[in-house]
């Protein structure tokens, strides 16, 4: 402002501009200048860390400040070319010319280089390649084109994805280590002059629906710099070399935003493992021993970190297969031209491409390389004079900061290590199942946003919805919040209250509650057969607390029973296991007491305690229990190998033997340790068995109680359990009478 008056007085008054002319000539004066001193500025001040900022204010003048300087030093750019073109021509013109006009000169050369395009002449090989650039095109740019399109670059300002950090609920540890790694990423300039190296690429590990792909959206949000998308699918193509092409152009995207935005960018690459599986074999690691989750029918369900985690597996969203061309093409034999979709060639140029970033530019590495060889040439310039070089210096890499985030919901180990290793995706942030803490938290951001009646923010009300949507994710939570409402307000009702929410539940799961009238007679065994599993479950699982108890028919399963673990847990003893297997042997308890026999509802019982207990002796080391046993006609060793025959007399006749091919079927076809499976299994029915008699009266209390309500949640679970006053029988093992007949 201060330059802008002389400036206008020497256009209009010395130089006899008109004064429109004279006023725009000033104002490009000035912004030019000012231009000039922020490109200054930015070469000496560090560019601050806005990351965690919540101010808008302050996020808006530093979008404007950056697009400033991206404009300014492109025109500054311009600029300077054009100043060293025209010095160029001037010098050519001014060497050929002899005395001519610069016009006549112009024409002269023109008409000299017009007889290297003719038909004859060494001209025409010289547009070749572009008929070959131009065939290429037409023969594969549109699909080219379609794996472009799935590059989507986002520019500060562009989008406005809408997620924060605060808005990623029930990953703390993941949230705290992204902001440890993303404030380096963005202000790291000290850290690396104290001798650290940025991290290049974070690795994103856990099951679908964990948060993955929002917390991404949260560090855009929260990260102003450029923004890269693209899905692992998308590198898959049907020629080889398109997938290498794809990942130069995704770098090349980058490093242009970045060069714009300041020197950073981010990439993110979803379902990294489309792209990204080990290259000696492309197949899925072999099945290995899993720990049962006690789910084979829907009647049983015990949340713990295994069951969330295979929850959230089976809702994985399958990918689109190829499409029919892509197939019929990829049948070509011998594959010379054909790629098949594997993108291998696109993980290796993904991982060139990563090491290279900090390569300086092609242009400056070969005008550096051709002046200095030119130099060295001519003999007569030295390399230094006087301790100064005469060479130009060699090219430094590009300051831009390319930083990859990868997404994937497979085990690390079936990923390339040349991918996951240190420098490339070394940091690996792992995303858990919400558990049930986790879920208070969701719940809490998502009843804030919508209308709900006061009684849903009572501590004992929260505890209560934490419990009941065991394997939840933080989306099915939003809905049911979101599906609430929508009852309440086709009720003419501006909030909704537990009824509400409860019903959403059970329309929201994968198995909705189908209201059907039972006979009396089974709607009484459907009572009988889920109040053992609630009776057993509440006197031995000891760490696990029953949330919600049904009769109402729900997929394959006419009732079920549901309790989740109230501390996550990483192992468990041998005596919890035997809890398990009680709990899942329960109802079939609870049948024979009160009918003498058992129904085919116990199917999956069988099955899942079979799993089970093939899981503890195959994979665990676990044993029937041993026992002192005092007998006055036979010896200890006498006695308990007496008891443990019928213990596995009773097992034999509850193991379940039909299905083939697993790691359990493989414990069963060894008879000594299908042996100890029947033993473990003879020892729960037992305890099952005397816990259903010892307390007849409470299962059919129970059971009356369900049968009227037909389905019981939470807290009336729980106080209904705890009135029962359940009793653990004693048993002596030595006597006939403690033995039932199957």
């Amino acid at each position: 402002m201060l330059t802008s008056p002389a400036v206008f007085v020497w256009l209009h008054n010395r130089q006899g501009l008109a004064l429109r002319y004279a006023l725009l000539l000033t104002v490009i004066e000035v912004a030019g200048f000012r231009g000039l001193v922020d490109l200054a500025f930015r070469r000496v001040l560090e560019t601050p860390s806005l990351f965690g900022e919540e101010s808008v204010e302050l996020r808006d003048d530093d979008i404007v400040a950056r697009r400033r300087v991206a404009f300014w030093r492109m025109v500054w750019k311009l600029v300077r070319f054009v100043l060293v073109l025209v010095t160029l021509l001037w010098i050519v013109l001014d060497f050929f010319g002899h005395g001519l006009s610069w016009g006549e000169t112009a024409g002269s050369l023109w008409h000299g280089l017009s007889h290297l395009w003719s038909p004859n002449s060494f001209g025409t090989f010289i547009s070749l390649p572009f008929f070959f650039l131009f065939n290429f095109l037409i023969f594969m740019g549109p699909m080219l084109a379609m794996g472009i399109s799935q590059i989507r670059g986002y520019q500060p300002g562009d989008a406005e994805w809408g997620v924060k950090l605060e808005h990623v609920r029930g990953q703390a540890e993941a949230k705290e280590e992204i902001r440890r790694i993303v404030t380096l990423w963005q202000s790291g300039e000290r850290f690396e002059r104290a001798g650290g190296k940025r991290e290049r690429g974070l690795l994103f590990l856990g099951a679908p629906g964990t948060g993955k792909t929002m917390l991404a959206k949260a560090i855009a949000t929260g990260f102003n710099s450029p923004f890269v998308t693209i899905p692992g699918s998308g590198f898959a193509q049907t020629f080889i070399g398109l997938d290498s092409i794809l990942v130069r152009y995704l770098a090349r995207k980058a490093k242009r935003l970045a060069r714009k935005w300041g020197g950073q960018c981010i990439v993110f690459i979803d379902e990294i493992d489309a792209v990204g599986r080990r290259r000696s074999t492309l197949g899925d690691s072999l099945p290995s021993f899993r720990e049962p989750t006690f789910e084979p029918s829907g009647d049983l369900v015990l949340e713990t970190r295994a069951w969330r985690e295979k929850q959230f597996e089976l809702r994985a969203p399958e990918r689109p297969e190829p499409s029919r061309f892509v197939r019929i093409v990829n049948q070509v034999p011998g594959g010379s031209v054909f790629g098949g979709g594997s993108g291998q060639m696109a993980l290796n140029q993904l991982l060139v491409v990563m090491d290279g970033l900090d390569s300086p530019p092609l242009g400056k590495r070969v005008l550096t390389n051709g002046v200095n060889t030119l130099l060295d040439a001519l003999y007569f310039v030295p390399p230094r004079v006087k301790g100064r070089r005469l060479r130009l210096p060699p090219p430094r890499p590009r300051n831009e900061q390319i930083y990859f985030i990868g997404a994937t919901n497979v085990p690390i180990e079936q990923l390339d290590p040349a991918l996951t290793r240190p420098g490339r995706m070394g940091r690996h942030v792992w995303f858990r199942t919400p558990t049930k803490s986790d879920r208070l938290d969701i719940f809490d951001l998502y009843l804030g946003r919508v209308s709900h009646v006061v009684d849903l923010d009572r501590p004992e009300r929260r505890d209560e919805l934490d419990r009941m949507t065991m394997g939840y994710s933080p989306a099915m939570i939003e809905q049911v919040c979101s599906m609430a409402l929508t009852v309440a307000h086709h009720t003419g009702r501006e909030a909704f209250g537990w009824e509400d929410i409860v019903n959403a539940m059970t329309t929201v799961e994968s198995g909705t509650a189908i209201d059907i009238e039972y006979v009396p007679d089974e709607t009484r065994a459907v009572a009988i057969h889920e109040a053992g599993h609630a009776l057993a479950a509440h006197a031995y699982l000891k760490g696990a607390e029953s949330t919600r108890l049904s009769i109402r028919r729900r997929g394959g399963s006419l009732g079920h029973h549901m309790a989740l673990q109230k501390e996550e847990r990483f192992s468990s003893w041998r005596s919890e296991e035997m809890a398990r297997l009680i709990w899942a042997l329960g109802a079939m308890a609870a049948e024979r007491v009160f009918y003498g026999e058992n129904s085919t509802g116990v199917g999956g019982d069988v099955q899942a305690a079979t799993d089970r207990a093939a899981w503890m002796v195959g994979a665990c080391g676990m044993a029937p229990e041993h026992m002192e046993l005092r007998c006055d006609d036979e010896s200890e060793d006498e006695a308990r190998e007496r008891v443990m025959k019928r213990f596995q007399r009773i097992g034999t006749q509850i193991v379940n033997r039909t299905h083939a091919g697993s790691a359990e079927s493989a414990v069963l076809h060894d008879p000594s340790q299908r042996q100890m499976v029947e033993q473990l299994l003879g020892q729960a029915y037992l305890a099952a068995h005397h816990l259903m008699e010892a307390n007849r009266d409470a299962v059919a209390r129970v059971a009356d109680e369900l049968v009227e309500k037909r389905e019981l949640y939470g807290d009336d679970v729980v106080r209904l359990l705890d009135a029962q006053k359940i009793a653990l029988p004693e048993l002596d093992l030595t006597k006939d009478e403690a033995w039932p007949r199957l």
